[in-house]
């Protein structure tokens, strides 16, 4: 009987020879135990470890995943009723909590530089009759990026990530049985810089012991780090990233999250990806994507342009952005209420979107100016060419931030957008404005049919119906506060 790997398709020569490399470095490193991880909804991994020996065999048969991991909330509470009848309506696949199978890509073993004696492998869910299942997030990115291949582009992707790092004094709330409950509660926590001195040296070096994790864990990753931070709010960094395809980008963030709170973690410290900790006179954190369209072929950056367009002024978006350049940033500003919850997806985020803070506030853009929601970066001849989308908050699953970009703009590509000028009063109240709350986020996406149609209507309806569990319960909270602790700083 075939491998179940096989029977989906995905099992050729070139990944056996994979596995069999794999399975060579395992042995050969000593390794004992194996992590299979895949992405949920909400951009954290979660998986199964198996012990070294059985991990071949796994790559071909898979790993049982109970389905309903993919329909929990950000409380861990499943949001669709299985075990009634119609409670899975429009989920094909799913019921019952029955088993999805995880099949790793060998290609993507690592072994992790904290955790003695372990391998880690990315994998994607399938259902047990081989077909994949299209609700992975994952998979949402890849439908994208072939769209977007049939037109003869790619997309090239910068990281600009800000997050906490706090130093734990204290987890007897977190880890007292007598206080467990669903979330429980975060550890107690001290700064590690106080804040309010933008990229000063003495801060760096207040905080450099836990930097130096995140450093050594994203090298020993292999991920493209090229520097790390202060920023402006107490205890508050950034890491940057240099630019790579775009999967590749996604498939970056998501393993840099959830390594850099493993490592910390062992080494007395809690980071968070929380847009908003839960403490006064904190500044929110963004994850602002840089992105350029290429040519798929050769690779040349599509949004250079060599000469300001006849008559342009630098309030004119061809000024120094191609015509595709210019249909992009209008598709992006088009849609841009739609995909501001794939950008900022929690509740706690959409407070980010004020005046003055160096955050977004209307759906504009600007040239090189950090008050707008799009930042237009280099002039005609430059290879770095590039839009910052400042919407995003660093708790946004990556493969939907970037298929939102793809579908967006592809819409204003196809529908030959003009942008509109240049804005040089960010927070000048006059444009339209982003969402507020994440319950007018997933209006503004329903309302949206380019993208909901891109997504697809299975898609949404998944999506918008785990999102409003968790607007649904932050509205019965009795103290918001403490929901968002439980939420979202202990977990994220």
């Amino acid at each position: 009987m075939s491998a179940f790997a096989e029977r989906c398709g995905i099992h050729d020569a070139a990944r056996e020879q994979a596995l069999q490399h794999t399975a060579r470095a395992i042995e050969a490193a000593g390794l004992e135990l194996v992590r299979f991880a895949w992405c949920d909804l909400h951009g954290v991994l979660r998986g199964k470890t198996l012990v070294a020996a059985a991990a071949a065999d796994a790559m071909r048969a898979g790993v049982g995943l109970v389905s309903t991991l993919m329909l929990k909330d950000s409380s861990d509470r499943t949001a669709f009723k299985v075990f009634e009848p119609g409670g899975t309506a429009g989920l094909d696949g799913f019921g019952f909590a029955n088993n999805l199978l995880l099949l790793a890509d060998p290609a993507s073993f690592k072994r992790l530089p904290w955790a003695p004696a372990t391998g880690w492998l990315q994998a994607q869910p399938w259902f047990a009759d081989g077909q994949p299942v299209e609700l992975d997030t994952r998979r949402v990115l890849q439908r994208a990026l072939a769209r977007l291949a049939a037109c003869g582009y790619g997309l090239k992707c910068g990281l600009e990530v800000e997050f906490h790092i706090y130093r734990i004094e204290d987890t007897q709330a977190q880890l007292d049985p007598m206080q467990a409950d669903w979330p429980g509660q975060p550890p107690r926590v001290s700064l590690v810089h106080p804040g309010y001195n933008l990229l000063a040296e003495g801060w760096f070096d207040l905080a450099e012991e836990p930097l130096r994790i995140v450093q050594h864990t994203a090298q020993a990753l292999g991920l493209p780090l090229l520097s790390l931070e202060v920023e402006l709010g107490p205890s508050q960094v950034e890491a940057v990233f240099e630019a790579t395809d775009a999967m590749t980008a996604a498939d970056n963030m998501v393993l840099f999250r959830s390594a850099v709170k493993q490592a910390l973690r062992r080494a007395g410290y809690h980071a968070t990806f929380m847009c908003r900790p839960p403490f006064p006179n904190i500044m929110s954190s963004g994850w602002h994507l840089h992105q350029s369209l290429v040519d798929a072929r050769t690779g040349a950056n599509l949004f250079r342009r060599q000469v300001p367009a006849e008559g342009s002024t630098p309030e004119h978006a061809q000024y120094s952005l191609s015509a595709v350049g210019e249909q992009w940033l209008a598709g992006l500003l088009a849609h841009a209420r739609g995909m501001t919850v794939f950008c900022t997806p929690t509740a706690n985020g959409f407070a980010r979107f004020r005046p003055n803070a160096l955050a977004p506030q209307s759906v504009l853009w600007g040239r090189d100016n950090r008050g707008a929601m799009l930042r237009v970066i280099g002039e005609c001849g430059d290879a770095g060419t590039r839009i910052e989308n400042r919407i995003g908050e660093p708790a946004a699953n990556p493969y939907l931030y970037l298929a939102s970009q793809i579908h967006a703009g592809l819409s204003g590509i196809a529908r030959d957008l003009a942008a509109p000028p240049a804005t040089d009063s960010p927070y000048g109240g006059q444009a339209e404005s982003l969402p507020t709350s994440l319950g007018e986020g997933l209006q503004a996406l329903r309302d949206d049919a380019v993208l909901c149609a891109a997504f697809g209507e299975a898609f949404i309806h998944y999506f918008s119906r785990i999102k409003q569990s968790e607007r649904q319960r932050l509205e019965q909270a009795q103290d918001r506060d403490d929901f968002e602790r439980r939420e979202y700083f202990s977990r994220i």
